[in-house]
Order: C-alpha cells, then sequence, then structure tokens
C-alpha cells in the first residue's frame, strides 16, 4: 500500500514537472485604470520613486520594506533599492526610459526571494477628461513559477497586484493636490 502511495505521488510530481516545463518561458501581466487626473500629475507620482510609498502595493503591504535611493531625483537613471524582511523581498529599481508625461519604463531586478530581471511599463493615454494608465510587468517565466502556476492563476494573482496599485494610484492623484 506505501509502494503505491510513493508510485502515484512520483508520477503526480513528474506530471507536474512536465507540465510546468511546456508553459512559455516568458510571462506578461497587464492592467488598466482611468483616472481622473491630468496625465502630467500621474506621470510625477510614478516618474519619482519617493513618491511610490504613497501608491504602490508593495510598499504599503510590507512595513518591513525599507528604500533607498541613487543616480537621479526623478526620471532616466533615478534608482531605488529596497529590502525587506517581508513579502517585497529585495531588489533594484532604475528607470531606463522617460518620456513626458505618456511612457515609463521601469527595470526591476529581483535579488530575494529569487532572482528575476522584469520590465514595468506605464503609458499614460487620453482618456475623455481624465488619463488611461496601463502598467504591464514582462520577463522571464521562471521554472519555479511555471510550477506554481500549475497550482495558481500567476495572471490573476499579479493582475491583482496592479489593480491594487492603480486603484491607490488613482486615489492619490484624485484626492491630493498639486505641490
Amino acid at each position: 500500500m506505501v509502494l503505491r502511495i510513493a508510485v502515484a505521488l512520483a508520477a503526480f510530481i513528474a506530471v507536474v514537472l512536465v507540465f510546468a516545463a511546456t508553459k512559455p518561458n516568458t510571462f506578461r501581466v497587464q492592467r488598466s485604470a482611468v483616472i481622473d487626473a491630468p496625465p502630467e500629475k500621474i506621470f510625477a507620482l510614478v516618474n519619482d520613486f519617493h513618491n511610490w510609498d504613497r501608491w504602490a502595493p508593495q510598499d504599503k503591504e510590507d512595513s518591513t520594506m525599507r528604500r533607498t535611493y541613487s543616480g537621479a531625483q526623478s526620471g532616466r537613471e533615478a534608482v531605488s533599492e529596497w529590502h525587506s524582511n517581508g513579502s517585497a523581498g529585495r531588489g533594484r529599481m532604475s528607470i531606463i526610459e522617460s518620456v513626458p508625461p505618456t511612457r515609463i519604463s521601469v527595470e526591476t531586478d529581483f535579488t530575494k526571494p529569487f532572482v528575476a530581471h522584469n520590465l514595468n511599463e506605464f503609458v499614460l493615454e487620453p482618456a475623455g477628461f481624465g488619463t488611461r494608465v496601463t502598467w504591464t510587468m514582462q520577463g522571464t517565466n521562471l521554472y519555479l513559477v511555471r510550477i506554481m502556476g500549475t497550482f495558481v492563476n500567476m495572471d490573476r494573482m499579479m493582475g491583482k497586484h496592479f489593480e491594487t496599485g492603480l486603484h491607490s494610484l488613482k486615489t492619490v492623484a484624485e484626492t491630493e493636490k498639486t505641490p
């Protein structure tokens, strides 16, 4: 009986590992929201890492997260490194493209809880009297994440993170006065 359970368990693990190996090597998560604020105001909130603690989900959800800043104050070549004892882990972000007030590209390198290199893009477009903000993240789909993806919908999980961030960005942009 124990042998049958061990064989069944080994077969299940093998199926999961093979299935995970068939998943794409890259991923892309994208969410959008319309914010009732001018693009310049939203752009300033994203283009300056010093503002991220006001709206970014990882900054709000992990009280142990600490950021340091280097490079430019904002825009291209601005850098933020973070470390956390909680869910945010450790890593570095740098703005590699800044086109006021329409596009910001952020290179994100995680070192903990695992090594990953992703690109986050924020695109701001007119939408009626407001601005449509589209947040996209793409990168290598790590094998460990592909295994997790056999049990958890990663787009839904990461998408919820983006939706939370966009909602916070909307709240800040629509309610706070421009400095």
